[in-house]
């Protein structure tokens, strides 16, 4: 890449925000942040002083993200499949009804350790509603060009608002009170809502009725299993989440129990975390210059390793602030990487789908390493529950040996959309199915190795786009016909499959017609299933005997 590309890459990163929509949502998600901060400390200091047991202290974090690992893939069905504007207003709301709940039972002195973590727990829903829907709204509301810089400005902005949502939570705490801290960030909960109201964007509109839920997620699921490159970033960020949250989830323990603090120090310790995110997210893009996306992953696992190991050993919360400002580089480092690796590699019709998938396993990562070093910490010590951190940090890292990360630069091109459904004899209904499509092809049997290669790449561009039972004969009796068969459920999933074709999966027809020989194109069979299982007989009704 050339310096003048550089430049630019580095100049979009902030001209992003010149984009009207996204700046309006961007600033207003950052005031609900700095509020979702906030009480996170608040939440975190409550639970540290009515419960005695370090386990709930660590599972606060857990009930934090479990709700993501739980309900990310319904969202994000729900984010491709209805208006996302609407989901995310949905989300909002809940978030704030559950946060209005928990300051009503703080003000009136109804606080248990279980109350706590539920009330955190539907907060939770609320964004995991709420992110999935968010997420895949960037790539409608900005050019797709700016996509990277967006989704590293979402990086950026949260871990800004970290360099004082923490501090001034602890301020709040120790100066008016948990009531105040949970007031305050229930009115943070409204402002995105008034935004996401006021503001609407350009989606573009499917021709074709809606999914169902089912095939909806079916179809995620699938996409997901089928890219490497996304499987790669899950498989790397579940790993990272599991053994970096013993930083944050044990952090207010390790102000109790080791530095001797209180509310405030461990806000200040918090907004240490913050600076050194801050730091790496304004750099990201001249670590993306310089160093590999597996370099940059390595790095970061290793400057958590030091941060944990630090927290480990040493009693000084300056040593502290120090070794968490390493820390907040590393994690926004790790997590920018993987994100954007996810965003770029999903075309648009399933973005939101497999961005729900990866929050919902980052998070699972995130709320078993919340129980795993909250066990630790509770049956054998702090020091070792860090330390054992610290040692899985490194492992992540060198995992890359078997999960090495792509390096992408540019995002999945849009599908072409454009498609002409060929004539049918029969009136079918859009729910009509299953249908089965055949392509005969004549190959000769010098291009038999070459059409081989192609109907792999094929098969992989039919299946994830909608295609089951994918299957290719060759017929034994006319060696060079060759038919190439898969399903789709209904008449409009064979429709939207093909509206999910981009303009190079469409290159394999020409490659393919280049191998085929014969007067005419290869030839197109469509045609629709029909069960022929034994028929029921109609229940013969019950004979009415009149009493009189």
């Amino acid at each position: 890449m050339s310096r003048a590309a550089d430049a630019g890459v580095s100049h979009t990163t902030f001209a992003v925000l010149g984009n009207p929509t996204f700046r309006s949502i961007w600033l207003a998600t950052q005031v609900s942040s700095l509020g979702w901060l906030m009480q996170t400390v608040a939440i975190s200091w409550l639970m540290a002083t009515v419960s005695t047991s370090d386990l709930m202290v660590a599972l606060v974090q857990a009930s934090s993200y479990l709700p993501a690992f739980v309900l990310s893939v319904v969202a994000g069905a729900m984010a491709d499949n209805f208006s996302r504007r609407r989901v995310m207003f949905a989300g909002r709301c809940l978030m704030g009804i559950a946060s209005a709940m928990l300051t009503a039972c703080v003000a009136f002195g109804f606080v248990d350790p279980w109350m706590i973590l539920g009330l955190s727990f539907l907060i939770a829903c609320g964004g995991a509603l709420n992110d999935p829907a968010w997420q895949a709204s960037v790539g409608d509301i900005v050019e797709r060009r700016d996509v990277p810089a967006a989704v590293t400005l979402l990086s950026v902005g949260f871990n800004t608002v970290r360099t004082v949502g923490p501090a001034l939570g602890g301020i709040v705490v120790a100066s008016f009170g948990l009531v105040t801290a949970f007031a305050l960030t229930t009115l943070g909960y409204l402002v995105p809502l008034g935004t996401i109201w006021r503001c609407k964007w350009k989606v573009r509109s499917s021709p074709l009725p809606r999914e169902s839920m089912r095939t909806a997620i079916y179809d995620g699921l699938r996409f997901t299993a089928m890219s490497s490159e996304i499987k790669t970033a899950i498989t790397r960020g579940t790993l990272f989440g599991l053994a970096s949250i013993a930083i944050l989830a044990l952090l207010p323990l390790v102000v109790r129990d080791r530095l001797g603090g209180g509310p405030l120090a461990y806000g200040a310790l918090m907004a240490g975390f913050g600076t050194g995110a801050v730091f790496a997210g304004i750099s990201n893009s001249l670590f993306r210059r310089s160093l590999s996306q597996e370099w940059l992953m390595t790095l970061s696992c290793i400057a958590c390793a030091a941060c944990s190991l630090s927290l480990a050993l040493t009693s000084s919360i300056a040593v502290a602030a120090i070794a968490l400002a390493l820390g907040g580089a590393g994690w926004v480092t790790a997590w920018s990487g993987v994100g954007i690796n996810v965003q770029l590699a999903s075309p648009r019709w399933v973005v939101g789908r497999t961005i729900a998938i990866y929050y919902a396993f980052i998070d699972g990562g995130i709320a078993a390493g919340s129980w795993v070093w909250g066990t630790v910490a509770e049956n054998h010590s702090l020091s070792l529950a860090l330390e054992g951190s610290a040692a899985a940090l490194l492992l992540v890292a060198a995992s890359g040996v078997l999960f090495p990360l792509r390096e992408r630069r540019d995002s999945e091109p849009d599908p072409s959309e454009e498609f002409d459904a060929p004539p049918v004899a029969l009136d079918l209904k859009p729910r009509s199915g299953p249908i089965v499509i055949k392509l005969e092809y004549l190959i000769p049997e010098k291009n038999v190795e070459a059409f081989l290669v192609l109907m792999r790449e094929r098969r992989h561009v039919q299946t994830r786009v909608g295609a089951r039972h994918w299957t290719l004969q060759r017929n034994l009796q006319k060696p060079m016909q060759w038919t190439e068969t898969f399903r789709t459920p209904t008449w409009t999933d064979y429709l939207r499959l093909n509206h999910r074709l981009t303009e190079a999966d469409k290159e394999l027809d020409q490659r393919a017609l280049l191998l085929h020989t014969g007067e005419h194109p290869p030839q197109l069979t469509l045609s629709i299933e029909r069960q022929t299982g034994p028929v029921r007989k109609p229940e013969q009704p019950t004979p009415y005997f009149s009493r009189h």
